[in-house]
Order: C-alpha cells, then structure tokens, then sequence
C-alpha cells in the first residue's frame, strides 16, 4: 500500500485497476476493487496496516467494467461494507444487464480485434446499498461530491473533494508514461460524452487527480488536465473542417 496524502492510500500489485482507501473516523472507504484475485491482496495490505477487513464501511464504484468490480462480490463478502454505485452501472452489478459496449462502428479497426478477448459483458450478481446522485455531498473524507461523468460508461461516475482539490476520475482518463489521454475506444462506450465530462472536470482545476488506471498525479494536475481537454477541443474542430 502507498500512502498518497494524508488519510488516503492507493493499494499495490493489483496490475490492472486502481484501488483507493480512504480513513475517516467512522472507518474506511475503498473505492473501485479492481480484478477478481484483487481482493486477497486488498485484505492482506489493510492487515498489515492494522486494520480488519470489517473496519471497510462502505465500497464506492466509478463504474461497473470488470477492472473495477471484478473483486467486488469477494470484498463485499470479506468486509461485510455497503456497496454504492450510480443507478445505471448498479444495474450492471446487479446482473440485470450486461456491461454496455461501444458500437463496433466507433471503434477503430486494430482495437476491434480486442473486443475478442474483453472479459464477460455480464458480472455475477451483486448487491447495491446506495444509489448515488449527481450532486450530492458524500459524508466521506470530510465531504465527497458526487459528479455524473458519463461517457466511458453511461452512468460512470467521479469525486471530488473540494476543499483538499482531490479528484477521483474513474476511467474518465488514464495516466500512463506521463501523459494524461482517455481511455481506448474499444472500451469507451461514447467517446465525444467523456470528453465532455473531461471538460467538466478541468472546470473543478483539481491539485491531484486519481485515475482509474496509471499513477496518482500529484504535481501539475490542472495543467494535464487543461491540456487534455484542449487537444480534444483542437481534434473536434479538425474532423469538422472549422
């Protein structure tokens, strides 16, 4: 486990997907849960912290793509914490609908060839807790806004801290080899939406960025993100001939 800031933590050797803790006084909030073997790990680097798996109060999910809810039956199981998701992806984890895919179309041709091996459209049922709201204030890390952030999944959400400018941006964008990018098409459901949300949170200008995928980005994060939406914008402008 690796300490991020005060009272926040990101787990290790998990491979694919990000893993956050968050202390508060009332006990921890984990957010995402990576793959499916994530949980074993997950619980071993809480114990040896000092913390049992049952001090987990509450997992909280971006999304419901399998690198984010894949070990989530297994932890909920282990720590015995609520679940709470968005409306739309609780419905994925409820195994009411299968994990929505991008039109084959949007998808250029090398990325389509990795549609093939993509985990099963559909997880195994879970259980949903809490429906969360855009908009509303979470009492988790001294106040933890909820932001709709459609786009990579329909009803994909991030956080944001305000007063510590803490983001938490899912799988609205990856951080991989210094460079703040979105994520593949090929598992991007509406790429020109998350771009939007992209926007949006540039809006917030955030001091650290936590992605779904990458490491934490704790210097210069406004600035990558800005940069982020700006290339979009350049993109857009260019395919439309203005």
């Amino acid at each position: 486990m690796k300490q991020i800031t005060s009272n926040l933590y990101t787990f290790t050797g998990l491979i694919v997907g990000r893993v956050y803790l968050i202390e508060d006084g009332d006990g921890l909030t984990i957010i995402d849960t990576s793959l499916p073997f994530a949980p074993k790990r997950i619980i071993k680097q809480l114990q040896e912290m000092g913390r049992a798996p049952s001090d987990v109060k509450r997992i909280i999910i971006t999304h419901s793509h399998p690198d984010h809810v894949g070990g989530l039956p297994e932890l909920a199981r282990a720590t015995g914490a609520e679940v709470w998701a968005s409306e739309g992806e609780a419905a994925v984890i409820r195994g009411e609908m299968p994990v929505p895919r991008p039109p084959v179309r949007s998808v250029p041709w090398p990325q389509r060839i990795l549609r093939f091996i993509l985990p099963p459209a559909k997880m195994k049922p879970g259980k949903v807790h809490r429906i969360l709201k855009d908009g509303e204030t979470l009492e988790v890390m001294g106040g933890l806004q909820v932001i709709s952030t459609p786009g990579h999944a329909p009803d994909h959400l991030s956080f944001w801290q305000p007063e510590r400018r803490i983001l938490f941006a899912g799988d609205t964008m990856m951080y991989l080899f210094g460079r703040l990018d979105p994520l593949f098409r090929v598992v991007t459901v509406d790429m020109p939406e998350n771009m939007r949300s992209v926007r949006k949170l540039a809006a917030l200008e955030p001091q650290t960025i936590l992605c779904g995928h990458g490491a934490p980005i704790t210097e210069r994060a406004t600035a990558m993100l800005n940069s982020l939406a700006r290339r979009n914008r350049s993109n857009n402008k260019q395919q439309k001939g203005e």
